[in-house]
């Protein structure tokens, strides 16, 4: 699955997935601690507590940036505390199933900080939907297309809830090249469309991109869009349904995040995304592709992303997400 609801154009594809994936689980698809100085790991603060090693949120954990180590030397442009939670992460990252592609972007300072899988091509999932929001919405204002207050419905259902009914509504009744033409202009310069079966044409569900292209699109949310375009999809994507509290969600609610997830199973197994923003003023984008690679299923996907985030930004493991994928 890539959102919820299943279009009749894919319904035998993703049966057809979902029995495969049945055998082996059981459902589908900051900084310093919280209520302390360290809360902005762009401030002044003590450097984070040290942990011991772990595989569980229940428990203590390896990725902890030591109480008393010198500071990391890159990446560059960061704080020190977000130094040693981005080393924190690549260590946590060494026992989790899989491959994933990372961008954090300081919108504050221009640091970047790009794993080894940054440039991937890994499957979109439902993150797709963001892009052809984002697309909407500017062809909107430009007057290439009249949005009624059902399509305005329609994608607050496909953002909220990520609804792949509701994207299919969309997608089809603009066409693909609606918005193949325009992704390139809103970061989205490679992605490729793969075949569909009953489906003429690229189709949001059967695209890959990588984490930068993902962070790109964030970043045109947050940086060009015209303001009253930017708050509409801020607010939608820190207003998400529960089906979507993963991921960058894991940031915590003091660092008020927002994000759009996405999660199916595709040829090479379990997928889990998600891409969003954290921090005051939505001072950090974070782009996050996990493809499991026959090596672990939703749940496992899902508590990654959300580790990642949780480490970044309140500087410690948290319970693992306790969502389902939905049919």
């Amino acid at each position: 699955m890539i959102g919820i609801g299943t279009s009749p154009l894919v319904f035998a594809r993703r049966a057809a997935a979902r029995a495969g994936a049945a055998l082996a689980v059981t459902a589908l698809a900051g900084c310093g601690l919280l209520g302390t100085p360290a809360a902005n790991p762009a401030a002044p603060a003590p450097q984070a507590g040290k942990a011991t090693p772990a595989t569980s949120a229940a428990a203590p954990s390896p990725v902890q940036a030591p109480q008393a180590s010198a500071c990391p030397g890159t990446p560059a442009g960061f704080s020190c505390i977000m130094r040693q939670r981005i080393a924190a992460v690549e260590r946590y990252l060494k026992y989790r199933p899989g491959l994933i592609g990372i961008v954090l972007r300081d919108r504050s300072t221009g640091a970047v900080w790009r794993n080894r899988y940054a440039g991937s091509q890994i499957y979109m999932a439902s993150t797709s939907k963001l892009a052809m929001a984002v697309t909407l919405l500017l062809q909107n204002q430009a007057g290439v297309i009249q949005l009624s207050s059902a399509d305005r419905a329609v994608m607050y259902q496909m953002l909220h809830v990520s609804s792949d009914n509701a994207a299919d509504d969309l997608w089809f009744k603009y066409g693909a090249s609606f918005y193949t033409s325009y992704f390139p202009r809103i970061g989205l310069t490679g992605a490729r469309y793969l075949p569909q079966a009953g489906v003429t044409g690229p189709y949001w569900g059967e695209m890959t991109c990588t984490a930068e292209d993902e962070s790109r699109v964030i970043n045109y949310v947050l940086n060009r869009l015209p303001a009253p375009l930017r708050s509409y999809l801020v607010y939608q994507l820190r207003h998400v349904a529960p089906v979507q509290h993963f991921g960058v969600w894991g940031a915590g609610p003091a660092n008020h995040p927002g994000n759009k997830d996405g999660w199916s199973v595709e040829k090479p197994g379990w997928i889990i995304d998600s891409t969003g923003f954290a921090g005051t003023g939505a001072r950090y984008t974070l782009a996050m592709m996990n493809s499991l690679n026959g090596e672990g299923g939703y749940h496992a996907g899902t508590d990654t992303v959300t580790q990642v985030a949780a480490i970044l930004f309140q500087g410690h493991q948290i319970p693992a997400p306790q969502g389902s994928a939905t049919p």
